[in-house]
């Protein structure tokens, strides 16, 4: 007796069809599994087993084989248990109906229950582009699982509805998620909350109407993590494509919220100091997303940043210039996108005190340098803004003033991104921060002024090709937020004084 049933599987973040076979002969009763599966895959032959007897099914005691298709790539996790189940259930006939017009995943309980799963957007997005009409899912799935149009996705709780479900006997209703998909964005926090530092306010618009990334140094309390965790309520809201993404990567990380169906703020991750480089980029023997990539389409803010290990640090230099996260493992290799905006605070020197216009800083210049050089030449390049965040007064603190909504920023920040999706159109260029160096040269048109202010300061700075490249694409964001056509000598004198750090803290440019 033979069955064939349809599953899937995921190795990074590409699924693929999987089909799961089910042999049953004469001989001395034995179960195996083959196909290359990994340990967990291995074990539910044991689970399959107790499920069937602690729901009064009948167990063949024969020969079964299951082979779990294609043989070349290894199979993970639970999320076959409900294959296997239903092929055998097939194979042995006490299963009625068409078990060919469905995929299966999910785990099994030892009384029939069905557990949730990762990543199964993915997998029904991969379903789906197969043709494959039917998945039943975890209940437990159900919100994500609702998300797609175009592919019906069962919610089930135990095996018994699968079951009555497949011979007609009572049907499963497919998961809908389109309430949950476009509510409504609130923040329980507002640039409004923060008193005075216009400037660095300033400094974190440009950074959001151009996807820049931004390094604040300042004294400890000026409020630069303030500043960091209220960036998100400024960004422009995703699209769809953009939740979808992002919601693929939650989803095989296992992270998406209860009672959430898509990923629709966008993310917000700050991770500890003492976090490894493998946790911030991601790995495994089966490699899983990390913090950069639990990121993508929003920002990682890295407090304490010289604190950071300096592998962690180091590792941050092909995302932040390729948008990318690439693993290698002996599994094989996987790719991650991290499409994000690094948000780095830093104090000015161990004690913090250093250029305090109260408190006397009481670091040797020894242990300053050895502080600064905590972050290489490199990766500082790749941050875009450098700017200073100084103590707050008194009378900003205690004052009466009305600050500038969240609400009102972003407003300003959507013009300058829709001026943006224009400009770069039918290109996989997002914002002015990725642009490629052709890019640059074709969209950042200088005034005869600007060009002349940027070339004296290109010679009295002595600045780099890079830094270049970066004023350019920081003025170009300035002058979208003004709705200017061309790139005027104000634009330019403001992109210069967010590189001027560079010099006063680690005399380079």
């Amino acid at each position: 007796m033979f069955a064939k049933v349809k599953s899937l599987g995921i190795f990074g973040l590409n699924a693929f069809e999987v089909t799961v076979e089910c042999d049953i002969s004469r001989g001395l009763p034995r179960f195996d599994i083959v196909g290359l599966p990994d340990a967990v895959v291995k074990e539910s032959r044991e689970r399959v087993r107790a499920s069937m007897k602690n729901c009064h099914l009948e167990f063949p005691v024969s020969r079964i084989t299951v082979n779990i298709a294609p043989a070349d790539i290894k199979k993970e996790g639970a999320l076959y248990d409900l294959p296997v189940f239903v092929s055998i259930l097939k194979a042995s006939g006490q299963i009625k109906g068409d078990t060919e017009a469905y995929a299966y995943i999910g785990e099994l309980s030892l009384d029939g229950e069905i557990r949730r799963v990762n990543g199964v957007l993915p997998m029904l997005i991969e379903a789906k582009n197969k043709g494959i009409k039917s998945v039943f899912i975890p209940f437990d799935n159900a919100l994500e699982g609702g998300v797609l149009e175009g592919i019906e996705a069962l919610p089930v709780k135990n095996v018994f509805e699968v079951m009555q479900h497949i011979s007609g006997e009572k049907s499963v209703a497919p998961a809908k998620s389109e309430n949950l998909i476009d509510r409504e964005i609130t923040y329980d926090v507002d640039f409004s909350d923060v008193k005075g530092q216009s400037e660095a306010k300033r400094a974190l618009e440009i950074a959001a109407a151009g996807g820049h990334n931004c390094l604040m140094i300042g004294p400890p309390g000026s409020g630069k993590s303030m500043l960091a965790k209220r960036i998100p309520t400024i960004l422009p809201d995703m699209s769809f494509d953009e939740k979808l993404e992002t919601t693929m990567i939650y989803s095989i990380a296992g992270d998406i919220p209860d009672g959430q169906a898509i990923i629709d703020k966008r993310p917000f991750r700050s991770p500890h100091h003492t976090v490894s480089a493998q946790a911030l980029t991601g790995g495994g023997s089966s490699p899983k997303p990390g913090e950069i990539s639990l990121a993508h389409n929003g920002v990682i803010f890295m407090d304490e940043f010289p604190e950071f290990d300096r592998r962690a640090k180091e590792s941050m230099r092909q995302p932040l210039e390729d948008g990318i996260v690439n693993i290698s493992r002996t599994a094989g290799s996987v790719s991650y996108p991290s499409n994000i905006i690094l948000i780095a605070a830093m104090n000015p020197c161990p004690c913090g005190f250093y250029g305090h216009p109260t408190k006397e800083c009481s670091c040797t210049d020894a242990a300053k340098k050895r502080y600064m050089d905590k972050i290489s030449g490199p990766i500082l390049d790749r941050i875009d803004i450098h700017i200073e965040v100084a103590p707050v007064e008194y009378e900003q603190l205690s004052g009466k003033g009305n600050e500038e909504k969240s609400e009102e920023i972003k407003k300003r920040v959507n013009k300058a991104r829709s001026i943006q999706q224009k400009r770069f159109e039918g290109t996989n260029v997002s914002c002015n921060a990725k642009m490629t160096p052709r890019m640059t040269k074709e969209f950042c048109i200088l005034s005869d002024d600007a060009n002349e202010l940027l070339k004296a300061s290109f010679e009295k700075l002595g600045l780099s090709a890079r830094a270049y490249d970066k004023i350019l694409r920081i003025a170009r964001t300035i002058a979208d937020l003004d709705g200017a056509e061309d790139i005027e000598i104000s634009h330019i004198a403001e992109a210069l004084q967010y590189r001027s750090l560079d010099r006063k803290y680690w005399n380079k440019v």
